[in-house]
């Protein structure tokens, strides 16, 4: 595989976040359009390695799995101009579900599933979870699974069972919650190591189930 200078990478955005300025990253855009453009080809990469593991797998090229590092300022006017991070989505049907990958300054991880879904998608998880909520508890509760994610995303369940189930559902505990997510934190030592794309293949594989079942869960 391509090789990525990830401390390329992590060297520009901690520059990036001291001088936080359109000003400052005019100065330095060709040296962010080269870690940019590399990070991409490496996303490429992942993309068709990937691809081999899972035949479900939903062909995600680089330049569309890549987040824009400029924040959304007209909803979020009081955030910095740029993001402290590079941001991808592989496995990509939409901005929901993927397969995300987040290298920044403050946190480096790997994620996948469903973070505040819309109430549609939400409302199709739930109904999956009070049909067969045993599959999806198996899954949690695998041991290489719990040893590689630990629990679900902690998130703000609701108080009550939500509308439509029964407060004392098998499962209620599933039910309450408004988020389906999984993270497994890296470092830096890692993520520069010649291993790293193994690394992200294996968390690929134990994670795999989990987005199934939920994928599923939404489409049907």
């Amino acid at each position: 595989m391509r090789d990525m200078n990830f401390n390329a990478l992590f060297s520009f955005l901690e520059r990036l976040v001291q001088h936080n300025s359109t000003d400052w990253m005019d100065d330095h855009r060709s040296e962010y359009h080269d870690i940019r453009d590399d990070f991409i080809a490496w996303l490429d990469q992942m993309n068709l390695r990937l691809a081999q593991l899972d035949p479900d797998y939903f062909d995600t090229p680089g330049k569309k799995a890549i987040n824009r590092i400029n924040n959304n300022l007209m909803f979020h006017p009081n955030r910095p101009v740029y993001k402290d991070h590079f941001g991808a989505g592989l496995d990509q049907v939409s901005k929901q579900g993927d397969f995300y990958l987040h290298f920044g300054v403050e946190a480096c991880f790997i994620g996948g599933g469903y973070w505040h879904p819309n109430s549609k998608l939400l409302r199709s998880i739930r109904q999956a979870i009070d049909y067969n909520g045993n599959e999806l508890q198996k899954i949690l509760d695998t041991p290489s699974f719990k040893k590689m994610f630990g629990s679900l995303v902690v998130d703000d369940p609701l108080k009550t069972a939500p509308k439509g189930f029964s407060q004392d559902h098998e499962h209620i505990n599933l039910l309450r919650r408004k988020s389906f997510a999984v993270t497994r934190p890296l470092n830096r030592t890692e993520i520069v190591a010649d291993n790293f794309e193994e690394v992200v293949v294996e968390i690929y594989k134990e994670m795999l189930p989990f987005r199934r079942y939920l994928n599923q869960a939404v489409t049907v």
